[in-house]
């Protein structure tokens, strides 16, 4: 087996085919988010025709939310098991079936219902992308990788509220979720087509898991562990803590901040696009540097895991303002503290989940993801009815913005105290 090191010495060139898997990566999670967003820009289209109360909203997320901790669970052991290639073809044609369900939906139960089937093939998304960074990116590259692709869920944040409404006022709010579902079976055509492509004009060394350099030799590190192996180790408890504070975080932004510009700044149907492409294309920025920023301090010579926390701390602090969006004196400056969270959350989820094939061999981190996706989206579970109940009773999203500002610093010391200096086993290539 080559590794990176020994086939520059030898002089052989790499083709870089494993970025064109992360561009695939990248589309998929565009698709994703775009799907996962439509409900949100339809929101208070659908409270008018279909009488919805928040309550009634919170649960529907809430459905969301408790199968797509399953889908996170179940799907990512999934992609251990048969690999990203098949699994990530099987989650994007279930979650596209559901979406298109969303048109026929009557009534709460009936959204509900297609909210879960959602939640279940969205839940195998990043597992899926995450072993496939595992797969082909070394250490190095790793963060970078993820940050690219993780920046993709903010394009398709942003190219829903830009197509959304006026597919809405043209034909219909069931037309909207007809067209984002079918968007689904494009991406996975080119992942067939594609991911074939690349790996026949990999080089030797970089052939998905040869180009990875993966710590320990043990059979149980080749086939993986089971569930409650992975549940006695510590890191893996990090991880999941860590998600669980703060994935909820962005399913506030993703769910209720187009509801938050609406009932604060009076924004309608069509205003609503320029400021959420603004939040969204500054979530990409911190996608893209939060995952350059770790990158670039391992290269300088430091050890992984201080890399990763350290990039970790600065976006937590960053989030920190949001508190302020509520009061804020204009438009702009709300849009301005939301996006800057938002980018800082993009950051961190970027190191995060890099933290896994960091601390984990690759047949591992489908499983790990997915562990720590489920804790995150339990979480988020938990956040949709709070969120509900607390606009139902106060009309208020400070309080909201209050429990999204501190979580994050609360998360890293978790994780530091979890995880340590465990950087003995992974060094940068």
């Amino acid at each position: 087996m080559s590794d990176p090191q020994s086939a520059r010495q030898d002089g052989r060139q790499t083709s870089n085919a494993r970025w064109i898997i992360c561009g695939l990566l990248f589309l998929a999670a565009a698709v994703n988010y775009s799907d996962r967003q439509v409900i949100g820009i339809l929101k208070p289209t659908l409270q008018s025709q279909l009488h919805w109360s928040e309550i009634d909203y919170g649960h529907i997320i809430a459905a969301f939310q408790l199968a797509y901790a399953l889908g996170y669970l179940l799907v990512g052991r999934l992609m251990d098991r048969i690999g990203s290639y098949r699994g990530f073809s099987f989650a994007v044609v279930f979650w596209s079936l559901a979406e298109m369900a969303h048109a026929f939906a009557r009534s709460v139960t009936g959204f509900g219902v297609a909210r879960a089937a959602l939640g279940i093939g969205e839940g195998g998304s990043f597992p899926a992308s995450m072993k496939t960074v595992a797969d082909w990116f070394p250490p190095k590259e790793r963060a970078l990788a993820t940050g690219i692709f993780n920046a993709g869920t903010n394009i398709g944040a942003v190219v829903a509220p830009l197509t959304v409404p006026w597919i809405t006022l043209v034909y219909g709010w069931r037309w909207a979720f007809l067209a984002t579902g079918a968007v689904g079976f494009v991406w996975v055509t080119l992942w067939l087509v594609v991911y074939r492509f690349a790996e026949r004009r990999v080089t030797s060394g970089e052939l998905p898991g040869e180009l990875v350099h993966v710590s320990g030799g043990s059979a149980e590190a080749v086939r993986g562990a089971s569930w409650v192996q992975l549940l006695g180790r510590k890191q893996v408890w990090a991880i999941a803590i860590g998600k669980f504070l703060t994935d909820p975080v962005w399913f506030i932004y993703l769910f209720w901040i187009p509801d938050f510009l609406h009932k604060t700044r009076g924004l309608g149907l069509l205003n609503l696009g320029m400021p959420l492409v603004v939040i969204y294309v500054a979530a990409d920025v911190g996608s893209v540097g939060g995952g350059w920023l770790s990158g670039a301090l391992i290269r300088r010579g430091w050890p992984v895991i201080t890399a990763r926390e350290s990039t970790m701390f600065i976006c937590a602090c960053g989030v920190l303002p949001i508190l302020f969006a509520v009061h804020a004196s204009s438009l702009r400056m709300a849009v301005g503290l939301v996006g800057l969270a938002a980018a800082c959350h993009q950051g961190w989820s970027a190191n995060i989940y890099t933290l896994v094939s960091d601390m984990f061999p690759r047949q591992e981190v489908g499983s790990v993801v997915g562990i720590a996706g489920m804790a995150g989206a339990g979480a988020s579970i938990l956040i949709a009815e709070v969120v509900g109940y607390i606009l139902q009773t106060t009309g208020s999203y400070y309080s909201i913005f209050a429990i999204a500002s501190g979580t994050y610093l609360l998360a890293l010391g978790v994780i530091h105290l979890m995880v340590g200096q465990q950087d003995a086993s992974t060094t940068a290539l």
